[in-house]
């Protein structure tokens, strides 16, 4: 380990009088090389430590490094400073997520210090999900929904998830779905226009939440898309990520009934003057428009990518009907 990177981590430890630095873990690559995901144990705590390296050749696996990625990631990585700097400072156990305990920023480095969630007691991610597993997640998701409804602020993202058309232009323009591509903007706008917009998670996949012992409540960590949105967003991605392909349609109807279920309860909690019918009313018909509309950025991205499917076509094309039967303004 490089010296001058074991005294800035033994920094932190001396700030948060954790003691001395006993173990560095590499958990993982920052996605298109831009830094690392540590572990740093200490005599009294282990915490999480986002590396991110600004000096870093970007090595996106896809092949999109333009100078709007790069900018996109940059802004990303902001955004998720702000998250932990303003938005963790109190701990909810209806929708968990790790506390910032400190944000470093130089020149060329920026650390984001959070709670280990392995000894807070959220220790297992799970690559296939039981009924159990998506039932723990949607749940988290409605809390989380019905929490943030209404919040407004520019720290995150004006438009929440890293697949929005406003930072995608060079997949909209790859985009062959010449139908698709022709509704995009309207989906576009029909989503951002909700009205009731919350915080969505925006990347709200299966490999981002942390479950307990149980397999019975979730944890979530990622929050550099964190940002305003439709609802409606997070589960479509999160049922991509979670439920096969073979699998969804006949699992439609039960993700969004939990989820709704859930969503229901959390805004009792959360929201009480609010109508929970209203809300279910406007954003359950919103689930094939936030799905079409990330449809529309896997066949510009990546047009043989798996989630690319009789399902994800279809439901697209539900979408698109829906849109021919409205009346244009």
């Amino acid at each position: 380990m490089d010296h001058t990177i074991n005294s800035l981590y033994q920094n932190i430890g001396d700030e948060l009088a954790l003691g001395s630095l006993t173990l560095v873990d590499v958990i993982q690559p920052l996605w298109g090389g831009y830094g690392k995901l540590v572990r740093l144990r200490f005599q009294r705590r282990s915490v999480i430590v986002k590396h991110v390296r600004l000096s870093s050749t970007s090595e996106h696996p896809k092949g999109w490094n333009t100078d709007l990625s790069h900018l996109r990631k940059l802004h990303s990585y902001q955004v998720e400073v702000s998250w932990y700097q303003h938005f963790t400072t109190t701990i909810d156990e209806r929708c968990r997520v790790p506390q910032g305990l400190k944000c470093v920023q130089t020149e060329n480095e920026w650390l984001i210090v959070m709670e280990d969630l392995i000894d807070s007691g959220y220790p297992t991610v799970v690559k296939s999900a039981t009924q159990q597993h998506l039932k723990a997640c949607l749940v988290w998701l409605a809390n989380f929904h019905a929490r943030y409804i209404g919040t407004t602020g520019n720290q995150l993202w004006q438009t929440g998830t890293y697949w929005h058309l406003e930072t995608r232009p060079d997949e909209f323009v790859a985009l062959a779905d010449q139908r698709l591509k022709q509704y995009a903007k309207r989906i576009d706008l029909l989503l951002k226009n909700a009205k009731y917009q919350t915080l969505v998670h925006g990347d709200a996949k299966l490999a981002n939440f942390c479950f307990n012992p149980q397999m019975a409540v979730v944890a979530a960590v990622d929050f550099q898309y964190v940002g305003h949105g439709c609802a409606m967003k997070d589960v479509a991605l999160f049922m991509s990520s979670a439920v096969e392909p073979d699998d969804c349609a006949k699992m439609e109807e039960w993700v969004l009934d939990t989820y709704f279920i859930a969503l229901a309860k959390a805004l009792k909690c959360y929201q009480p003057r609010l109508n929970v019918e209203e809300v279910e009313l406007e954003w359950r018909p919103m689930f094939a428009l936030a799905w079409a509309d990330f449809q529309r950025f896997v066949k510009g991205w990546s047009p043989d990518h798996w989630k690319i499917n009789a399902y994800t076509e279809a439901l697209t094309e539900r979408a698109l009907t829906y849109l021919d039967s409205q009346t244009v303004d």
